[in-house]
């Protein structure tokens, strides 16, 4: 008779073998898909898949998962400092390197806490890069998010090439509205009235209330 111990010793060796794969599997699957992005449309497929990872593992991940899952994404694929450098519009050549610093790096926090505010949650969705379309030396990759009630919402990205890599420059809501002219304007009202070191203030205050309500939704 085999005893029945060193059975079940194997069999939960077996067992942690089996989820140590599926671990590194998982890891390499993120990773992978947050690589450099050699081709516009395989940047944004990339990032898709990472976001559809984030959703269905959203309500586990908890507080600060979502938003530390997508942070590294974001700062390889999102052309930070060019978004940040438009954004802010004429008053970043008065901005030290510091003070350039600070905002692109609060303007990636912002952006990771806001993809993380919003693909909080996976019930069905599909995100889809449909095609691309020329922009100039740019391009356009059009996608698609449906909803888990058939509802579709178009979401574009421009993207330029950056030291050979593909790169987000821009989002257009509804496929038109350009996110960063959203932006600038918000950010030229603060800048008039409190200057750079608002802005930053502005943009890590957004990021605390976005992150507070990652917390509530998990």
């Amino acid at each position: 008779m085999r005893d029945p111990i060193t059975s079940t010793a194997r069999i939960f060796r077996i067992a942690s073998g089996a989820l140590a794969m599926l671990l590194i599997a998982a890891i390499f699957t993120v990773s992978a898909a947050a690589g450099p992005a050699t081709n516009p449309q395989d940047g944004v497929r990339g990032f898709y898949d990472v976001l559809l990872i984030t959703m269905k593992d959203g309500r586990t991940l908890g507080q600060s998962g979502r938003y530390t899952r997508l942070g590294p994404v974001v700062a390889q694929l999102f052309d930070v400092p060019l978004m940040a450098r438009f954004a802010v519009g004429s008053s970043w050549a008065n901005l030290n390197d510091a003070q350039q610093r600070q905002v692109s790096e609060a303007f990636a926090h912002y952006i990771t806490a806001t993809y993380a505010d919003r693909f909080d949650s996976y019930s069905g969705e599909q995100l889809e890069v449909t095609g691309q379309q020329p922009y100039g030396a740019e391009m356009i990759v059009e996608t698609k998010i449906i909803k888990s009630k058939g509802d579709t919402v178009s979401l574009n990205y421009r993207m330029r090439q950056n030291a050979g890599s593909w790169q987000i420059a821009d989002v257009y809501l509804d496929g038109t509205i350009s996110q960063l002219a959203t932006q600038r304007s918000e950010f030229h009202s603060v800048l008039q009235r409190d200057g750079v070191d608002g802005l930053i203030i502005a943009l890590n205050r957004k990021v605390d209330l976005l992150t507070r309500n990652v917390a509530k939704a998990s």
